[in-house]
């Protein structure tokens, strides 16, 4: 016996009492939207976002059109269980992967959603309303099919289960042509026959054409496909708004949409990519040939121990710092914190230098600075902070390598070529934290490590930051 809420509230709340709430929830996601544009007011957005999602489920659990709880009860409680255990577990350098499967969720969800109403409505509709639920649920399980596969393919490269390197080979934007087309003439088939079959062919391709369109799209760019996913999984959201007839769903996967599909624009910018380029896959470029390998083995670089790092540190009068993925690995945000309250402490000027891309999803540096309560005011974004390297005494390069590769400007056969990088190797003198010689996610050699006013310092990052505060307190 389930309890029945629904048939207790019907009789209290109307449908404008309805319209009316989740109006003001999308209002809400839109203060979220708008306080996550700034680290000094995420926390708040947050909590903007929350409300509105609170409010949204408690008006859509006493809606009359519910009629049974019973797998609501279930979901909302397994759904509970598994997202709470994932979030304990989770490590942010997890979290690009996590948002990228997150998504494929989103996208078979409106999958799903799309071939039960169907099955639902098959037979019960009348003809003057069968074309456009048609467009609907093709619109919807197409977009969820594109979204879910794709997603998965970008899980899969951002976890190292399969290459981050692009796959292209001859034809493929031919082929990406012709199975966009062909989706949309599977879904004029259906809007005119109202069968399974037209249906179930549409969703099979635009599986087919999500993995085709993330494959060639390289580890350089693979922040910039999380954004875009993101988009693609609103958009799945609001058709899926559409066939339920729910208002809600509409507006939210609409913002969800359109801010993701911003910030993809903004990142594509931001890097020098062409945004229609990584849309329709990568299209127009190309693989990298043999000369954006790895070449270590034939290059002479040199290497320097903590103490050093912290001679020349003590002793500059402004300090640049670049984090990057390998602070993330190490979870060394805290180490870094103390390195720089030490240098302020002894006089250095210190700044933080943050590329669009560092990391591997839009702002995940600033959140682990943000985490160890380092002052916004001393963290920069690239286009601010570029022209002071060539006046800094010493860069300190945490775990970062594709973003400060000065490939990006000298090699035009890298894949990085013409992504603006951090000038870091315009500084007096750098010093790079590295575990290894092993390149970055985007497979490439990093110039940088060759320079002469450049220095490695082997090891995981935490423990040579404390080495180094260590040997700064001990001078």
């Amino acid at each position: 016996m389930s309890l029945d809420l629904s048939s207790y509230f019907s009789g209290f709340f109307s449908g404008d009492f309805f319209g009316a709430v989740y109006l003001i929830a999308t209002i809400l996601f839109i203060f979220g939207l708008k306080g996550l544009s700034s680290p000094r007011t995420a926390a708040a957005g947050n909590g903007f976002a929350m409300l509105g999602m609170g409010l949204a489920i408690v008006a859509t659990l006493i809606h009359p059109d519910i009629k049974s709880y019973t797998w609501i009860w279930s979901g909302l409680i397994l759904g509970g269980l598994i997202g709470t255990t994932i979030a304990l577990r989770i490590h942010m350098t997890e979290m690009p992967q996590l948002v990228a499967i997150l998504h494929s969720f989103v996208g078979l969800s409106a999958v799903l959603i799309s071939l039960g109403t169907y099955f639902t409505h098959q037979g019960s509709i009348d003809v003057g309303h069968q074309a456009l639920l048609a467009w609907e649920l093709s619109m919807g399980s197409a977009i969820g099919a594109i979204t879910f596969s794709g997603s998965v393919i970008a899980f899969g490269k951002l976890q190292g289960l399969m290459s981050s390197n692009p796959l292209v080979f001859k034809g493929q934007h031919l082929l990406n042509l012709t199975l966009g087309v062909s989706i949309f003439v599977f879904c004029g088939i259906f809007a005119g026959s109202f069968e399974f079959s037209p249906l179930l062919i549409l969703t099979l391709i635009s599986l087919i054409l999500g993995f085709l369109l993330i494959l060639p799209i390289g580890g350089a760019d693979m922040p910039v496909v999380v954004s875009m996913l993101n988009s693609y999984s609103g958009w799945a959201a609001a058709a899926t708004g559409f066939t339920m007839g729910n208002y809600l769903l509409i507006a939210t996967g609409a913002l969800v949409g359109s801010s993701g599909a911003i910030l993809s624009y903004i990142m594509c910018k931001a890097m020098n990519r062409s945004f229609i380029s990584v849309i329709l896959g990568g299209f127009g470029g190309a693989a990298a040939d043999g000369s954006s390998a790895p070449a270590a083995s034939g290059k002479k670089f040199k290497s320097s121990a903590a103490e050093d790092v912290a001679y020349m540190l003590e002793n500059s009068s402004k300090v640049i710092i670049v984090p990057g993925y390998g602070m993330a690995v190490a979870q060394a945000q805290h180490a870094v914190k103390e390195l720089y309250q030490t240098l302020c402490k002894k006089g250095v000027e210190v700044k933080f230098a943050i590329h669009p891309v560092a990391g591997r999803m839009p702002g995940h540096m600033n959140v682990l600075l943000a985490e160890s309560d380092i002052p916004y005011d001393c963290v920069f974004e690239l286009e601010d902070i570029n022209g002071e390297f060539a006046t800094t005494d010493v860069s300190l390069i945490i775990g970062a390598n594709d973003v400060v590769n000065p490939a990006a400007k000298t090699n035009k056969s890298s894949p990085l070529y013409g992504m603006p990088i951090l000038d870091a190797y315009k500084s007096k003198q750098v010093f790079v934290n590295k575990r290894s010689m092993k390149p970055g996610y985007a497979g490439v050699d990093n110039d940088l490590f060759y320079y002469e006013n450049c220095s490695l310092v082997f090891g995981d990052a935490k423990a040579c930051v404390e080495s180094i505060v260590k040997a700064i307190h001990e001078s």
